[in-house]
């Protein structure tokens, strides 16, 4: 049997691939400026821009899109935060020495220490002002050179169930951070992982955090939407109204939007 994520639009009985790749990680906010600031204080980026309830950070000189980067988007919301969030960012850290400094330092920005029944282990929990959850890592070679961030990390039910779809939907290929699930990274061999990582954990209400992807220039939204719907996505309703950007659900659930080609 194929496997569905190949990809996979039949037009007049050729079969089309159009992939579209990682272009942001989209965090819902109730201050998004605020939001904005924390991070690019955070991660040393800059604050992109701050306007109409939509704030960037992404790092000093970048040329989006660009995969040495994930732009992080920080998106006004009326809902409040509630419940561990099911993607969360792992930050790099280069010695023991620089995990501690940098936890006191990201404490010092307005960072808490968080619990979230991860018990005795090698890496720090945080979370932001807003409550979202992320890892301060203990130093792993695997992630020297990336930059601050080191891994996008999604809590999934089965990862090995979901790893193709995403495989298509990021434009990645397979990488070697993790032991337990599946990780992914630019073909260019830069910038953070994708990481599947198993959870028991059931989603029960809309991601606080999604991924944006993207065609490239000269392709077709909406084949592109074609393909990914082909490969197990669902339309997805998050009140997103009339909007330039189709949103849709992996095959767990998990929603994600497809932007206009860039």
């Amino acid at each position: 049997m194929a496997d569905p994520a190949a990809a996979a639009v039949r037009d007049h009985g050729a079969l089309i691939e159009v992939p579209t790749r990682l272009v942001h990680l989209v965090v819902d906010a109730a201050d998004p400026g605020r939001l904005a600031r924390f991070w690019a204080a955070a991660l040393d980026w800059e604050v992109a821009a701050d306007e109409d309830g939509v704030a960037n950070v992404w790092p000093r000189g970048f040329r989006y899109p660009d995969p040495a980067a994930l732009p992080l988007v920080f998106l006004s919301v009326p809902e409040v935060k509630t419940g561990k969030n099911r993607i969360h960012l792992d930050l790099a850290t280069t010695s023991v020495a620089h995990q501690a400094a940098e936890v006191e330092r990201l404490l010092g920005l307005g960072a808490v220490r968080a619990d979230i029944g991860q018990g005795d282990v090698p890496w720090e929990v945080l979370a932001d002002p807003e409550g979202n959850e992320f890892c301060v890592l203990d130093p792993r070679p695997v992630y020297l050179g990336l930059g601050p961030i080191a891994a996008v990390v999604a809590d999934c039910r089965d990862p090995f169930a979901v790893a193709g779809f995403w495989k298509l939907a990021s434009g990645w290929v397979p990488g070697n951070s993790v032991q337990l699930g599946v990780s992914l990274r630019s073909p260019a061999e830069v910038g953070p992982y994708l990481e599947l990582v198993p959870s028991a954990a059931a989603k029960t209400a809309k991601n606080r955090m999604h991924l944006d992807v993207a065609p490239e220039p000269g392709e077709d939204q909406a084949t592109a939407v074609a393909a990914l719907r082909s490969a197990g996505a669902v339309p997805a309703d998050v009140g997103q109204g009339s909007v330039s950007w189709t949103v849709l659900a992996d095959p767990e659930g998990g929603e994600f939007c497809v932007l206009s080609p860039r």
